[in-house]
C-alpha cells in the first residue's frame, strides 16, 4: 500500500511495457529519506525512447496513485546468479520525485504562503503552483498539519477543499483570511477554581 492505496506492481509494469520502444520494465516501491513510500520504475528500451513520453503515456492510462514518482533508464536489468531479477541491485534513483508538473513559481502572497507551508510539511525544497499535494507525498495527517500551519499564518483552510483541489493554484483562491486572531499576550489576573 502506498498513500492508502493498494498497488499492483505487475499492472504498472504491464502498462509500461505497452509503451512503444520499451523492452523491459520493473516497478518497485522505495522509501525516501523522510520515510515515505513511493513507486520507482526501471526501464530498458530502444535508444530513442524518452522518459517524458513514458511518463505521459502512464499518466494518460493509469490512475494518479499508480504512476511511478520516479522513472529510471537502465542498460540492462540486473539478474541474480540463477537468472531472476535482482531487485536489491536496482540503483537508488537520483533527483527529485516527479509529480508530472513543470515547476511554476508562486505569484501571489497567498500562493507563496501555501507553497512554503507545503514545502515545510512535505519536506521538499520547492513547491510549484501546479504540483499535486498527494503526489508530493501528502496524506490526511499531513493535510491536518498544513491546516494548522496555515492557521498560524492567519489563513483558514477547509479540509475538503484541499482534497478536491490538491494544487497550490487551485487551492489558493479558496483560502480565507482568519479575521479573528487570538491575542498571544501574557494573560494576567485571578484564576477561578475549576470544578
Amino acid at each position: 500500500k502506498i498513500r492508502g492505496y493498494r498497488i499492483e506492481l505487475g499492472e504498472i509494469e504491464t502498462a509500461i511495457q505497452r509503451v512503444p520502444g520499451v523492452r523491459q520494465a520493473i516497478v518497485i516501491d522505495r522509501t525516501d529519506e523522510r520515510g515515505n513510500k513511493y513507486l520507482c520504475g526501471y526501464i530498458t528500451g530502444e535508444a530513442e525512447l524518452r522518459m517524458e513520453e513514458v511518463q505521459a503515456a502512464l499518466e494518460a492510462g493509469l490512475p494518479a496513485h499508480m504512476v511511478p514518482a520516479r522513472l529510471m533508464r537502465l542498460e540492462t536489468i540486473p539478474l541474480t546468479s540463477n537468472g531472476k531479477i535482482d531487485r536489491k541491485a536496482l540503483p537508488e534513483p537520483e533527483g527529485s520525485i516527479h509529480t508530472g508538473a513543470a515547476y511554476v513559481a508562486p505569484r501571489t502572497q497567498v500562493e507563496q504562503v501555501l507553497a512554503a507551508v507545503w514545502a515545510g510539511v512535505l519536506g521538499v525544497e520547492a513547491v510549484g503552483t501546479q504540483d499535486n499535494f498527494f503526489e508530493l507525498g501528502g496524506d490526511s495527517i499531513k493535510a491536518l498539519q498544513v491546516s494548522s500551519r496555515l492557521l498560524q499564518a492567519g489563513y483558514r483552510l477547509n479540509m475538503k477543499d484541499l482534497f478536491s483541489n490538491p494544487t497550490v493554484a487551485e487551492l489558493s483562491p479558496l483560502l480565507r483570511t482568519d479575521g479573528k486572531m487570538a491575542s498571544q499576550e501574557e494573560a494576567v489576573g485571578p484564576v477561578e477554581l475549576t470544578p
